[in-house]
């Protein structure tokens, strides 16, 4: 159920409320909006009736919510929820990027790649120290040697560094080298992976799983927010369909759809939907048009050197044409680069 609080309700009343709530053996979660402060209440509602709840000092109004998902949902929460990281806010009107290699390779590599997109307008790098791979033989990252990089590429341009995480044992790592620590396609429904970084107030962002449709997209970030962690993104990376033409199907729809379900922001990653570079460009910038919060791009100095994923990585130049696209475009509904 939602607690809708009255606008003069004391903290004396509110912490009451609460308390009543834990006594029930149920869990607040209380959400501060531009006009009313609401509590989400997670557990079998039934030991604690709504005429109860309406009894009590500073409540206005107690609805409950119909979703499958309580947090994540539009119900629980009708404005937007804005993640802010050292500054940059993904949610508002500017269309945020996130752009750099699939894989970190080399310290200057990435030195370089970090410099080329942050003069393009990327304001997040990023760049896998982990990789998922669907071969054991295949590069599987540098690992802790690969975080260290991406902190030394954050000191020296200022960007913020996103990565994925596949390990909860890796999370202390995480804690002290990522800003955004992404979940990949792969480790959507790794529920155990999901609770530890609910357990952590950093942001993360969250793919949507090969297979999954949106209502299991949403379940798994509500574990995230349930666990605690607010702070969570959604990334559309395309979905397995019986179409070959491309890598996977991007779904733009997906984002009209979880933008009118769910309050958190939905970023877009056309390069792991198609998988080839020549329509990497075209999907950005219908991702944009779709109304999607950012926008993920892989980037290379040399793709054909590229330890992973070559074929889907624009060159420097290409990103920084492409950036001028894009901010014509977010210029055209009304927001901007």
């Amino acid at each position: 159920m939602i607690i809708v609080l009255k606008p003069q309700i004391t903290d004396q009343q509110q912490e009451q409320i609460l308390k009543r709530i834990r006594e029930s053996g149920l869990t607040p979660n209380l959400m501060r909006g531009v006009e009313r402060v609401v509590i989400a209440v997670i557990g079998d509602e039934r030991v604690l009736g709504k005429e109860t709840v309406l009894s009590l000092p500073g409540v206005e109004e107690v609805m409950s919510i119909l979703a499958p998902y309580k947090l994540v949902s539009r119900e629980f929460k009708k404005d937007n929820t804005v993640i802010d990281i050292h500054g940059v806010r993904i949610g508002e009107k500017k269309v945020v990027v996130m752009a750099g290699p699939c894989s970190v390779e080399t310290l200057d590599r990435l030195l370089s790649i970090a410099n080329d997109v942050k003069e393009g307008g990327a304001l997040i790098l990023r760049g896998g120290a982990y990789k998922p791979r669907t071969s054991p033989y295949s590069f599987q990252g540098l690992g802790e040697e690969g975080l260290e990089y991406l902190s030394e590429a954050r000191r020296k341009t200022g960007l913020i560094v996103i990565t994925e995480i596949m390990d909860p044992r890796d999370m202390p790592l995480m804690m002290k080298h990522a800003d955004i620590i992404q979940i990949g396609a792969r480790n959507m429904q790794n529920f155990r992976l999901l609770a530890e970084v609910g357990a952590h107030p950093k942001p993360v962002m969250l793919k949507r799983g090969l297979s999954a449709t949106i209502k299991e997209f949403l379940l798994s970030a509500e574990y995230i927010l349930s666990a605690g962690n607010q702070n969570v993104i959604l990334c559309e990376r395309g979905i397995r369909t019986f179409e070959t033409a491309t890598r996977n199907t991007l779904d733009l729809s997906a984002v009209c759809v979880i933008k009118q379900l769910s309050h958190l922001p939905v970023v877009v990653d056309p390069s792991h939907a198609v998988g080839k570079t020549d329509f990497v460009a075209p999907m950005a910038q219908a991702a944009v048009a779709a109304g999607a919060d950012g926008i993920m791009i892989e980037v290379h100095s040399d793709p054909a050197l590229a330890y992973c994923d070559g074929e889907q990585a624009l060159l420097p130049e290409d990103f920084k044409t492409l950036m001028i696209s894009l901010k014509k475009i977010a210029g055209a509904i009304g927001r901007e680069m």
